[in-house]
């Protein structure tokens, strides 16, 4: 029987190395050349030193909004008999104007009436769903805003959102 021995073409060829070390030392010279471009300005990447003590003094910083905040009681609603969750515990705050403060505080029943008939009204899996609750509270909010007169109401924070 004759023995059989690797021949050259028998051997698969070795790929050559040099297309990884030009695509290596591209990489680095890339990598580094981005660095640079970004720490001297060039691409508009963070400010150091002077230039952004020069920035900072020539615009002033915004000026920030005063608001009022108005609680409003906490509610518990009674869900429907459904999922193994009986109630709804909600609680939260108005972002208002200072000027409209005891106007909004005035009508807090009324806002409250609507936020538990809406939530009433909500079907089970949708207050279930994690990403529901911005959708939510935007809906509170717009009721809240017509009740309250446009302009009044600027936010809804909510504090407590707890199925239980």
């Amino acid at each position: 029987m004759p023995e059989e021995t690797d021949t050259p073409e028998d051997t698969p060829a070795k790929g050559s190395k040099k297309p990884l070390l030009i695509g290596i030392v591209l990489a680095l010279l890339g990598g580094g050349g981005g660095f640079f471009a970004v720490q001297s300005g060039v691409l508009g990447g963070a400010e150091h030193g002077q230039d952004a003590t020069a920035h900072a003094d020539e615009s002033p910083a915004p000026a920030v909004e005063i608001a009022t905040f108005v609680a409003l009681d906490p509610l518990v609603i009674s869900l429907p008999r459904s999922g193994g969750r009986d109630h709804l515990r909600f609680s939260a705050q108005l972002e208002v104007a200072p000027q409209y403060a005891q106007e909004v505080a005035a009508i807090k029943p009324r806002i409250v009436d609507v936020i538990n008939g809406y939530l009433r009204a909500v079907d089970l899996a949708e207050l279930e769903d994690p990403a529901a609750l911005t959708r939510l509270r935007g809906q509170m909010l717009r009721r809240i805003q017509i009740v309250a007169g446009e302009g009044r109401v600027r936010d809804l924070l909510i504090m407590e959102f707890v199925l239980s």
